[in-house]
């Protein structure tokens, strides 16, 4: 068990039972998927649940926030693939040695400005900029951005209780002025790369290019900030695998794989049904939305042993955090890297940790309540060898 994240499966009666669970979402009635294997078979048949839908990936929808199709993950194949080969060498940099060296470089550095036993804020002062942060390295950007991107917040879209058109109105012009930056001035950056990127031998239309940068800049961004939240509650609630980890540092890839299962940072995905259906025992209509439920296939006791225990040695650990089939996250590998680094760190370095606040965050709906985060989450810690 757990004391800094609630293990509970609000999925796991449905799941045992009918497969499914219906659910409002702001008077939207969608069908959650909720096996492990369903889901799984789910992601990989877009003849039946297609992506092809603009705004409507997202649960809610996005209309309201964004004028753009997010690319690749708002299409299905072949379309999909196509689009995925455009940045496909932007994400492929996290298995670079010097793409590695500078995101543990800068892992390092974030732990030791918090390590001097000083209260912090782990969301505002920690996750947030080191997320921000590694985002300059993956897209080449200076990283002084990473000081505006980190004052947008947490959330692109989301506000605290509601969508804010106020955000993705600024995100949509910061990435507007910087294509034409990059117009003028071409270097080695993103935004230079989807400049001179061509697709079936033409160059792509303004509104691919921001439907690229929208999903690069808001895709990652709060799951990223959750997932690093929970790691750093975890090592300081859990000295034992803080040393575990400090004795045996292969095992900083096995935890940082049961983080992302533990966290599952999304919790569904939407899809649209292209025909009538069934999910579990439940019927589907054509036109309606059905939605992968990650957090509840990531919990599925058929396919995880003692699912609500965090091990940090979990072996097999097949979960869909990161989403499953053709969908599969880009930035995982990026998410991979920056979590495995920052527990081998905190590890190595950190003596002592400790709580000072905790406060949970709960996405709730009618449907369900999981925690996804934290409110608040407030650190103290001690390098090796310091008082």
């Amino acid at each position: 068990m757990s004391t800094v994240w609630d293990l509970g499966d609000p999925f796991s009666s449905s799941r045992r039972g009918p497969g499914a669970l219906v659910g409002d979402f702001d008077g939207e009635a969608i069908t959650l998927v909720l096996r492990y294997r369903d889901v799984r078979a789910a992601a990989a048949d877009y003849s039946m649940f297609t992506s092809d839908t603009p705004f409507r990936v997202p649960i809610p929808s996005e209309e309201a926030v964004r004028q753009v199709r997010q690319l690749p993950i708002e299409t299905d194949p072949p379309a999909h693939a196509r689009y995925r080969a455009v940045v496909r060498d932007v994400f492929a940099k996290p298995r670079q040695p010097e793409f590695i060296d500078a995101i543990e470089q800068l892992v390092v550095e974030a732990v030791a400005s918090m390590a001097d036993g000083t209260e912090f804020d782990v969301l505002n002062d920690f996750a947030l900029p080191l997320q921000s942060r590694a985002l300059t390295v993956l897209l080449g950007m200076p990283r002084e951005e990473a000081e505006l991107w980190a004052g947008w917040g947490q959330h692109v879209f989301h506000g605290e209780e509601s969508l804010d058109e106020g955000k993705g109105s600024e995100l949509d012009a910061y990435l507007r002025a910087q294509f034409e930056r990059a117009q003028r001035s071409p270097g080695e950056d993103f935004f230079s790369a989807l400049n001179s990127a061509e697709l079936e031998e033409q160059p792509l239309s303004m509104d691919e290019k921001l439907g690229f940068a929208n999903l690069a800049f808001a895709g990652g961004r709060d799951t990223v900030i959750n997932t690093v939240s929970f790691a750093m509650a975890h090592l300081a609630a859990t000295p034992d695998d803080r040393r575990r980890i400090r004795e045996e540092p292969a095992l900083a890839r096995s935890a940082a794989e049961e983080v992302v299962r533990v966290v599952s940072p999304l919790t569904i995905i939407g899809r649209t049904c292209t025909h009538d259906s069934r999910v579990g025992d439940v019927g589907v209509q054509a036109g309606q939305r059905a939605a992968l439920c990650w957090a509840s296939a990531n919990r599925d006791e058929q396919v995880f042993d003692q699912p609500l225990q965090v091990d940090i040695a979990r072996r097999r650990n097949a979960h869909v955090g990161f989403g499953a089939a053709h969908h599969s996250c880009l930035g995982a590998s990026h998410a991979r890297l920056l979590l495995r680094s920052l527990m081998s760190c905190v590890a190595e370095t950190i003596d002592a940790m400790q709580i000072t606040q905790l406060e949970p965050h709960y996405e709730e709906w009618p449907a369900y309540r999981r925690q996804t985060g934290y409110d608040r989450l407030m650190l103290k810690m001690t390098r090796e060898g310091t008082a």
